[in-house]
């Protein structure tokens, strides 16, 4: 019998819903164009919830009403608010990131770009480190040609898990828009367009 590898992360709730949903978000606004600051905002929470940095945020359970986290939400708002063209590169996330750990006294995080121009085997073994290490990964997904993959086009999600199929198939556990699904990894990084995403690599500083 052929052996399946699996890895995925611990996740939270909000209400009925697999983390943070923007169409659910009171602002007209970031309902259509805030993917990258709930993106932001689940990534804080989990880290919160999983990775004991607890100046992030003020939960400490895995299940959160949903004027909660829109409270949360509204903290996170100003470092990654839309703009003119969305949030398309991995520097802006990365900064406003940043920004946010500092000025909440989290000082033992790295935030790194992992730009969509490395090639697929070596972002197939950075996924498997960061889900092995128990950091879920932001990902940016511009344009894409494969129309299975629409619902993702210009588009912040997290990943927060990964499976290895006996055929050789590398799937990742993909979660936005308050549900989760797995996706073949390599259609998805092959985008077909020259300009491209990325991840962003969260990691605990090493002082």
């Amino acid at each position: 019998m052929e052996t399946i590898m699996r890895k995925e992360l611990d996740y939270f709730w909000v209400g009925k819903e697999y983390g943070g949903r923007q169409s659910l978000l009171p602002d007209f606004i970031m309902r259509f164009a805030g993917c990258a600051a709930v993106t932001a905002c689940d990534s804080l929470i989990y880290m919160t919830l999983y990775k004991n940095k607890k100046d992030l945020c003020p939960f400490s359970t895995d299940e959160l009403r949903g004027r909660d986290y829109v409270n949360f939400f509204k903290t996170v708002k100003p470092y990654l608010r839309p703009r003119f063209g969305g949030v398309n590169r991995l520097e802006i996330f990365v900064d406003g990131f940043k920004r946010f750990l500092k000025e909440h006294g989290q000082t033992a995080l790295e935030v790194l770009p992992w730009s969509g121009n490395n090639t697929e085997k070596n972002t197939v073994d950075t996924i498997k480190r960061q889900i092995d290490r128990g950091f879920l990964i932001p990902y940016l997904l511009l344009h894409h040609q494969n129309p299975a993959f629409e619902n993702y086009e210009w588009h912040w999600f997290l990943l927060t898990g990964y499976e290895e199929k006996p055929d050789g198939r590398f799937m990742v556990k993909a979660v936005t828009y308050g549900s989760f699904e797995w996706l073949d990894f390599a259609k998805l990084w092959n985008t077909g367009y020259n300009r491209k995403g990325g991840l962003v690599l969260l990691q605990d500083s090493v002082s």
